[in-house]
């Protein structure tokens, strides 16, 4: 089979470099939505592959990794699709404790919640990525994959029911529950940590 000639639209690309520039970052990118690593070099593999087989048709109309980028966003949702096909259900509907530890019988918060350092400031740190990262990989897998589709790559509700197969108010008690964890989490290995170093 011969190779397909470079046309104008395409003459851009570098397919042996790809690696090389945006291996790192297309791994990172899916190891956070995903939190496996197996599964994210997989799917960082089968960008390479996809992009490769469909470089000719790439119209230069964004930069070339935003367009590996949107490719493994295609891959990833297959990948959740597939895996929520696989996965039991059972735990979904399961008293969270949570709550209860957090809010008092009128619905108030049980401790008094100190503010948080300025936004701007805890998102520049990559410590602060670190723990979020290490967080989301405590939550169950459905609870991150929902956060994750929602609050990264903020996905419209329909769509997010379609790719886990779920309802609109299951899809809510998952966001729930998984932004109650978070924010535990964040509390004790983020928020607690800020509050010892002032």
């Amino acid at each position: 089979m011969t190779e397909p000639q470079l046309t104008e639209s395409n003459e851009g690309l570098d397919p042996a470099r790809w690696l090389e520039k945006y291996g790192d970052y297309l791994y990172r990118y899916a190891l956070t939505r995903l939190n496996r690593a197996q599964a994210a070099e997989d799917l960082v593999q089968e960008t390479f592959l996809a992009a490769f087989q469909a470089r000719s048709r790439f119209a230069q109309a964004s930069s070339e990794r935003t367009w590996l980028v949107g490719i493994l966003k295609h891959k990833i949702v297959d990948h959740l699709r597939k895996s929520q096909r696989e996965l039991p259900w059972s735990g979904i509907g399961a008293t969270d404790n949570l709550l209860d530890e957090l809010f008092d019988a009128r619905g108030h918060w049980k401790k008094s919640v100190r503010p948080a350092p300025s936004p701007g400031a805890a998102f520049e740190r990559q410590e602060f990525w670190d723990t979020m990262a290490s967080c989301l990989g405590q939550l169950p897998e459905h609870l991150a994959q929902a956060f994750v589709l929602r609050e990264m790559d903020e996905q419209d509700t329909p769509e997010i029911c379609k790719v886990l197969d779920v309802t609109p108010t299951n899809l809510w008690v998952m966001l729930h529950r998984a932004r109650l964890r978070l924010w535990k989490c964040l509390e004790i290995h983020w928020f607690g940590v800020e509050r010892t170093r002032t």
